[in-house]
C-alpha cells in the first residue's frame, strides 16, 4: 500500500460514494413520493368523486387524479382519511380477535331447538331481548346474559328473577362451548384473514430496504382505502341521507353544522337494524353460513356505534353540561356560547368533548382511590376497573342494546347531578354570599405591566408541575378520604360497614349479606351506576353481577336510616369541598398577584393557579412537620436547619440555572434571531427582561433535552449529575464550578466580545481615519454582527464536520482497496526446510 492514495483512486472512491448516494436519493425519493403523495391524493380525489354525488365526477376522475389543483391541502386531508380507514381496518382485525378468543355470543353460534324445560321461561324477557338487540329465530334458545348473577347478588333493574332452570341451560351452554372450542376456525372461515400477507418488517413493507416491493403494497393501501371508504363511510352516508331526506328531517341535521357526521350515524344505525331483520329471517330459512355473516357484520356496527357513544357522545354530553352549570361563574349565557358555536363548531365541540373526558377520568380516579379505602363490598354497585376479569369489548359484543342503554341513561342522570351538587349549587352560593366574588376574569387580553408569557412561564414550569405530582397529592387525598369515612364511620355507627371489622368487637353478630338491605329483598334494585361512559380505562360502570371480594360486617340497629344520613353527610362534605375549591385559591392568587400588577385585573387562570401553588406549598410543609413531630423538638430543630440550608442552596441554584443563564440565552437569542428578522436598520430595537428571560427558558430546557438524548460529553456528564444527586443531596460547589460558571462564561462571551467588536473596535477604527467606516457602516455592522458571528461559526462547525467525513470517506476508500484482512493471523516463518513450530500433531524426532 502506498503511504499515500493516488488521486485516481480517491476519485474513483468519490464517485463511487456519489453513485450510491444519488441511488439511494431517488429510491428514498420514489418512497415518500408513493407513501405521502400517491396514496393520499389518490384517498382524497376517491373520497371527494364518491361524495360529490354525480356522475360526471366519476367519469372526470382519471383526470382529476392528475390534476395540480390545492396539492397541499388534498395530501394533507387525504393523509386523514387514510388514517381513518387504517385504523378501521386494524380495529376490525382486533375485534375478530376478540370475537374469537371471548367467544361469540350465543344467539349466533347456538341455533337449535329449545330445551323442553325452558318452555316456562317468561315470554316478556325473551320478547324485550329479541326486540332490543340480536333477534333469536323461533328455533333458537332464548338469549342467555353475558354475565350470570351469583345466588347472592343483587339482580338487574328491571328483570325478572331467574328460573331454576336457568342453571340447567347454563350448564348445557357450557358444553356445547367446551365441545365446539377447538373448533373456532370452522365457525370462523367468514372471517378468516390469517393468510392476508406473508411476515414482513416494516423497512420491507414501507421501501425502506432499498427494494421495491413497496409499490405492491402502495396498491393494496390504495384499493384499502377505497373499499374501506365505499364501505364503511359512502354505503352509510347515503343511507342514512335518504331516510333523512324521506323523514322530512334535513333541515334539523343541517341545523346541527355536522350534518355528515350524523347522517352517517343515523345511516349505521338503520344498517344496523336492516341486519337484525336479515340475520331473524337467514334463522328462519336455515341458511346457516349467511346468518352468521348477518351476525358478525352486526356486532361489528354495534360495537362500533357503542364506541361513538361511549368515547364521544357521553364525554361531550359531560362537557355541555358542566360549561351550562357553570355560565354565571364567568359571566357568560348560553346566547353567547350560541354564537361562539356558531363562529366555530368544530372546536367549540371538541373542547367540550375534552372538558368532559377529563371529568370523567378524575372522577373514575377517584373511584379507584376510594376503593383503597373502603371495605372491599361497600362498592358493590360499581365495577372494578382493576378486576382481571373486566372486558369492556366482550361486554359490548356479548351484552344487548337495552342494558348498554340504561346504563348509558343512568350514567348521565348520576354524572350530571354530581355536577349540579359540585359546580352549580357552590355558584349559586357564591353570588348570593359573596356577590363581589364573581365572576372570574378570563379575558384573553391584560393590562398588567406583566407580560402574559411569563405568567404563562411561570404557570407551566413551575406550578404545573408541582400540582401534577401525583405521589403527594394522590397521598393527601387519600388521607382525607380516610379521615372522613373514619369521623362519619363512628358518627353514624357504620365504621364496620365502611372499613371493615378491624377495629370492631368480633363477638358481634355478623352481617353476610353483600348489600345493605339485601337479605330480606332479593329484588332490590342497584344503585345507579356513577362511573359509566369510558369503557376502556375511565370510568366506573355498573356492576351487573355479585360483589367480588367481599367482607362481612356488623349491621347496627335502622342500617337504612343511617345510610341516608351517610348519603346526606357526604353530599354536605362534596357542597363544602367545592365552595372550598372554588373560593380559596382564587382569593389567595389575588391577594398575592396584587403585590405584582397592582389593581390591574389578569387572567383568572394564573391567579388560580398560584393560589393552588400556595396552598400545595402550605399543606407540603404542614404535612412534614407532622412527620417530624414524634421524633422531638431536637430532631425537628436540627431538620429545620438542614432544610433551611437545603431551601438557601436552592435559591442560589434556581438564581444561578433557572436566572441568569436563561436571561443571557434569552437575550442572546434576541440579538441574533429576533432582532435581524423584526427591527429595520433605521430603528432601535427594544429588549423587555421579562421576555427574554422567559423565551430564555423555554431554549434552556429544549437545549438541556437534547444534551440529554445527544452523545456523551462533558455538558451531558454534568447535567445527568445534577440530576442524579436531586435536591436532597444538593451539591452547589459542583453546580457553580462544573456548570453555572462555563455555561455563564460562554454566554458572556458570545455576547460581550461582537458588542465590544461593534461598538469599541469599529468606532476608535472610524476615529482614526480609515475610510469607508461611516456612522451607517457602524450601525449596520452593530446590528449584524451577532448573526454574522452566527454564520461564522456555523461554517466552521459544518466545514469541521465535512472534514472529519472525508477522513473516513478516505480511510474506506483505502481499506476498499488495499486492506486483506482485519483478523490477526500467526506469521510462521520456516528456516533451513523446517519450521520453528512443530505441526500440532507432529511427533519430534
Amino acid at each position: 500500500m502506498p503511504p499515500r492514495l493516488p488521486i485516481q483512486d480517491i476519485c474513483a472512491g468519490l464517485l463511487t460514494s456519489v453513485g450510491t448516494a444519488i441511488r439511494y436519493w431517488f429510491h428514498y425519493t420514489l418512497v415518500a413520493f408513493a407513501w405521502l403523495g400517491v396514496v393520499p391524493l389518490t384517498a382524497c380525489r376517491i373520497y371527494k368523486c364518491l361524495f360529490t354525488g354525480s356522475v360526471t365526477s366519476l367519469l372526470t376522475l382519471p383526470l382529476d387524479m392528475l390534476s395540480t389543483d390545492n396539492l397541499l391541502a388534498d395530501c394533507l386531508q387525504g393523509c386523514f382519511v387514510v388514517t381513518c380507514t387504517l385504523c378501521a381496518f386494524i380495529s376490525l382485525v382486533w375485534l375478530r380477535e376478540q370475537i374469537v378468543h371471548g367467544g361469540p355470543p350465543l344467539w349466533l353460534e347456538h341455533h337449535q331447538q329449545p330445551q323442553p324445560n325452558a318452555a316456562g321461561q317468561q315470554p316478556n324477557e325473551a320478547a324485550g331481548q329479541g326486540a332490543a338487540d340480536e333477534p333469536p329465530a323461533p328455533a333458537n334458545p332464548p338469549a342467555h346474559e353475558a354475565e350470570p348473577e351469583p345466588p347472592d347478588g343483587p339482580p338487574e333493574q328491571g328483570e325478572e328473577p331467574e328460573l331454576d332452570n336457568e342453571e340447567e341451560e347454563g350448564a348445557a351452554a357450557e358444553d356445547v362451548d367446551a365441545n365446539n372450542g377447538a373448533q373456532d376456525d370452522m365457525n370462523w372461515n367468514a372471517l378468516e384473514w390469517d393468510r392476508a400477507a406473508e411476515e414482513l418488517t416494516w423497512e420491507r413493507m414501507l421501501g425502506l430496504d432499498g427494494s421495491l416491493v413497496f409499490l405492491e403494497h402502495v396498491f393494496w393501501v390504495v384499493s384499502l382505502n377505497t373499499l374501506f371508504i365505499l364501505v364503511f363511510a359512502f354505503c352509510p352516508y347515503h343511507i342514512g341521507h335518504f331516510s333523512v331526506m324521506g323523514l322530512g328531517f334535513e333541515e334539523y341535521v343541517q341545523a346541527s353544522q355536522f350534518e355528515g357526521l350524523i347522517t352517517t350515524i343515523v345511516g349505521y344505525i338503520l344498517l344496523a337494524m336492516t341486519l337484525i331483520l336479515c340475520h331473524g329471517f337467514a334463522a328462519l330459512v336455515r341458511f346457516q353460513r349467511s346468518r352468521r355473516l348477518l351476525g358478525v357484520c352486526y356486532i361489528v356496527v354495534k360495537v362500533s356505534l357503542l364506541v361513538v357513544v361511549e368515547i364521544g357522545v357521553f364525554p361531550l354530553i359531560c362537557g355541555w353540561w358542566l360549561d351550562i352549570c357553570s355560565l354565571e361563574m364567568f359571566d357568560a349565557s348560553l346566547k353567547d356560547r350560541e354564537l361562539s358555536f356558531k363562529s366555530a363548531p368544530g372546536t367549540t365541540m371538541f373542547l367540550h368533548w375534552l372538558v368532559g373526558m377529563v371529568y370523567v377520568f378524575y372522577f373514575a380516579s377517584f373511584i379507584l382511590l376510594l376503593r383503597e379505602v373502603l371495605r372491599p363490598g361497600v362498592l358493590w354497585f360499581l365495577r372494578n376497573l382493576n378486576d382481571p376479569d373486566f372486558n369492556p369489548v366482550q361486554e359490548m359484543i356479548h351484552l344487548p342494546i337495552y342494558r348498554h342503554l340504561r346504563r348509558f341513561i343512568l350514567s348521565v342522570v348520576v354524572f350530571g347531578s354530581i355536577v349540579l351538587l359540585m359546580l352549580w349549587l357552590p355558584i349559586r352560593m357564591i353570588k348570593l354570599l359573596l356577590p363581589a366574588f364573581l365572576p372570574y376574569n378570563v379575558m384573553l387580553y391584560s393590562d398588567a405591566p406583566v407580560s402574559e408569557l411569563s405568567l404563562e412561564l411561570l404557570l407551566l414550569q413551575v406550578v404545573l408541575p408541582a400540582l401534577l405530582e401525583q405521589g403527594h397529592t394522590r397521598q393527601w387525598l387519600k388521607g382525607l378520604v380516610r379521615a372522613w369515612t373514619v369521623s362519619a364511620g363512628y358518627l353514624l355507627d357504620l365504621h364496620s360497614y365502611l372499613l371493615g371489622e378491624q377495629e370492631d368487637d368480633a363477638n358481634q353478630p355478623v352481617n353476610n349479606n353483600h348489600a345493605p338491605g339485601h337479605q330480606n329483598n332479593n329484588n332490590a334494585n342497584p344503585a345507579p351506576a356513577v362511573g359509566e361512559g369510558l369503557h376502556a380505562a375511565h370510568q366506573a360502570i355498573l356492576q351487573q353481577g355479585g360483589p367480588i371480594g367481599f367482607q362481612p360486617y356488623h349491621r347496627p340497629l335502622r342500617f337504612p336510616f343511617r345510610i341516608v344520613l351517610l348519603i346526606g353527610f357526604m353530599c354536605i362534605t362534596l357542597l363544602v369541598s367545592s365552595l372550598v375549591c372554588l373560593t380559596l385559591p382564587v382569593f389567595a392568587g389575588r391577594w398575592l398577584m396584587s403585590f405584582w400588577t397592582g389593581s390591574s385585573k389578569i387572567h383568572e387562570l394564573y391567579t388560580a393557579a398560584c393560589g393552588l401553588y400556595v396552598c400545595w406549598l402550605s399543606i407540603r410543609g404542614a404535612t412534614v412537620l407532622l412527620a417530624w413531630m414524634p421524633q422531638g423538638p431536637t430532631i425537628i430543630m436540627v431538620k429545620v436547619q438542614e432544610w433551611s440550608l437545603m431551601i438557601l442552596k436552592t435559591l442560589v441554584v434556581a438564581l444561578l440555572v433557572a436566572g441568569v443563564i436563561p436571561l443571557l440565552l434569552g437575550l442572546l437569542f434576541e440579538l441574533v434571531i429576533v432582532a435581524p428578522l423584526r427591527v429595520p436598520l433605521d430603528q432601535t430595537p427594544l429588549f423587555y427582561p421579562w421576555q427574554d428571560w422567559a423565551l430564555g427558558v423555554l431554549h434552556a430546557k429544549i437545549i438541556a433535552a437534547i444534551t440529554l438524548m445527544g452523545p456523551q460529553w462533558w455538558l451531558k456528564t454534568v447535567i445527568e449529575q445534577v440530576y442524579a444527586n436531586g435536591i436532597r443531596n444538593i451539591d452547589l460547589h459542583f453546580i457553580i464550578c462544573k456548570l453555572a460558571a462555563p455555561v455563564i462564561s460562554v454566554l458572556l462571551l458570545s455576547l460581550c466580545v461582537p458588542y465590544v467588536i461593534a461598538a469599541g473596535v469599529v468606532p476608535a477604527v472610524g476615529l482614526s481615519g480609515v475610510s469607508g467606516v461611516t456612522p451607517e457602516m457602524q450601525i449596520l455592522i452593530q446590528r449584524r454582527i451577532y448573526p454574522f458571528l452566527l454564520m461564522v461559526v456555523s461554517i466552521i462547525g459544518i466545514l469541521s464536520f465535512q472534514i472529519r467525513q472525508f477522513k473516513r470517506l478516505y480511510e474506506h476508500i483505502k481499506n476498499d482497496k488495499y486492506l486483506v484482512g482485519q483478523r490477526l493471523v500467526n506469521y510462521e516463518r520456516k528456516a533451513r526446510g523446517t519450521s520453528s513450530v512443530p505441526p500440532p500433531n507432529s511427533i519430534p524426532e
